[in-house]
């Protein structure tokens, strides 16, 4: 595989390279990163061929999806494909409005070191979602956002709010509003972005998703999403964007952090990776090649996208995704036990 190389997605017509640029680190996910840097990754990213971008307002409060603007806006705007997500809108107090209360953090949001100084209000309905849209384009200042997904709705992001903003999403018009910017042919598509497919699955119940990104339950370390979900992807014609494939680091991690799915790994954790990564030596393929391999093992995976925070990161990263893998380490990885087969 190369990097560079493009997939069709079935019901938004689009074509996205294999390889897309995650823009959550340049959002300032665990450390500041220099806007510099930040530039000099999406320069990068572009020379190693890679055309799909995906930012967020969460990421940095505003800041990767202006990072990201600015760099795409230079480009010839048919060479390259983005998505951005709604569901949380970026607002801030001002006499005659007053926010309410911060959101208790769940354990996929971290935070950011150097966001912008705004706050965050979840809001999935009929008028957010169209307002989301109009914002994510004035942050980009581009002409065309090409995929829209629903932001971290689900039981494990709002816990007893859930049923609010899964009401605001579907009763509430959100669903509404998406499909809509879609037959306008203001956006190709949307879906959801989420590290929860059982929310996906139940969206999946209340219209035609096009396609969805779900990070981190689909890698080497977890498998929950194989048995139920990839299947149910495929019988609906959802193309998967596969993020979080490294699960926040540990299968990437070349330092004595280890973190995964946003926080300290546990020590099971960690000892299964150990494991897979003696597989891999054993075959003399770094791990972190294989976990952003992996994912395409299996048909419902159309992309993989990951992040980076400078020109070095991105280039490791396409060196790994197209770096010859035999066929024998999966085959020894699934009769160890450690990932499941698919044939």
């Amino acid at each position: 595989m190369k990097a560079s190389d493009k997939k069709r997605l079935k019901r938004a017509g689009i074509d996205l390279t294999l390889l897309g640029l995650g823009t959550a680190p340049l959002g300032g996910l665990y450390a500041p990163v220099p806007t510099a840097d930040a530039r000099e990754t999406f320069a990068a990213a572009w020379e190693r061929g890679i055309r799909y971008y995906d930012t967020a307002p969460m990421y940095g409060l505003g800041r990767s999806e202006h990072l990201a603007g600015e760099f795409l806006r230079e480009q010839d705007p048919e060479a390259f494909r983005i998505s951005t997500k709604v569901g949380r809108l970026m607002s801030f107090d001002r006499p005659g409005r007053t926010l309410p209360p911060e959101p208790p953090k769940n354990e996929f949001d971290s935070g950011w070191n150097n966001g912008l100084p705004f706050r965050e209000v979840f809001d999935y309905s009929y008028d957010a979602i169209l307002r989301s849209y109009d914002d994510s384009r004035q942050r980009t200042g581009l002409g065309r956002l090409d995929i829209l997904f629903v932001h971290d709705i689900g039981r494990v992001t709002h816990g007893d709010l859930h049923e609010q903003h899964w009401n605001a999403l579907t009763k509430g018009g959100g669903f509404r509003a998406l499909t809509e910017l879609k037959a306008a042919g203001l956006i190709a598509g949307f879906g959801l972005g989420v590290n929860e497919w059982q929310v996906t699955r139940d969206a999946m119940q209340e219209t035609d998703l096009d396609v969805s990104m779900l990070a981190g339950r689909f890698s080497l370390l977890d498998d929950s999403a194989v048995e139920t979900f990839l299947p149910l992807a495929l019988k609906h014609d959802v193309d998967l964007v596969i993020a979080g494939v490294f699960n926040s680091g540990i299968l990437a991690s070349t330092s004595g952090r280890k973190k995964f799915n946003y926080a300290d790994a546990p020590a099971e954790v960690i000892a299964k990776a150990e494991k897979l990564a003696a597989v891999c030596q054993s075959f003399d393929v770094p791990l972190p090649a294989a976990a952003i391999q992996y994912p395409f093992r299996h048909k419902a995976t159309t992309v993989v996208a990951v992040g980076a925070k400078t020109a070095k990161q991105i280039n490791t990263n396409v060196d790994w995704f197209e770096q010859s893998i035999p066929e024998e380490l999966w085959t020894t990885l699934e009769k160890d036990g450690l990932i499941p087969s698919f044939s």
